[in-house]
């Protein structure tokens, strides 16, 4: 088992697809989809220590990219959503928190779980698009910098052979 993962991770990382990779896992990893992107992040970093910006940049901007079409999907969600249904209570109260706080909400893209719904829900109401973005992206780099950085810290040795 351990052979079929470093093969795999040492696959991932060849300069051809490492960050490729990293782009297109982190982009789907920010939709609504269940998917982590930290391993591919890390397992690239760990073979290839000098890439740690450059796999941290290049996650940054997929998960961005991720965030901003979930944007756009709450965006559309919204517009359906008001031709046919009522507002409850709590609805109400939770769409009052997040307007309280407006795009900076977005910072907390980065939380496992709720995340992802978060940057649906920034376009259901239509927060500003621009600052939205820019907000998860700064929430998302400090995410990955310190997942990155606290995986290589807790696994220092090198891969075994």
């Amino acid at each position: 088992m351990e052979a079929w993962l470093e093969s795999l991770l040492t696959a991932l990382a060849l300069p051809q697809f490492g960050l490729s990779t990293v782009f297109v896992v982190s982009l789907v990893s920010a939709t609504l989809l269940p998917l982590g992107s930290e391993p591919a992040v890390f397992g690239l970093v760990k073979l290839n220590p000098a890439m740690f910006w450059p796999a941290i940049l290049v996650a940054t901007a997929g998960n961005t990219l991720g965030g901003a079409i979930s944007w756009w999907m709450g965006y559309g969600a919204e517009r359906a959503y008001e031709r046919i249904a009522r507002h409850k209570p709590m609805h109400m109260k939770a769409v009052a928190w997040l307007e309280r706080f407006g795009p900076r909400a977005c910072l907390l893209s980065w939380l496992p779980a709720v995340g992802d719904p978060l940057c649906a829900v920034a376009g259901w109401l239509r927060m500003p698009f621009w600052p939205c973005v820019m907000y998860m992206a700064i929430g998302k780099f400090a995410r990955y910098v310190t997942m990155t950085a606290a995986l290589l810290w807790v696994f220092p040795g090198a891969l075994p052979h």
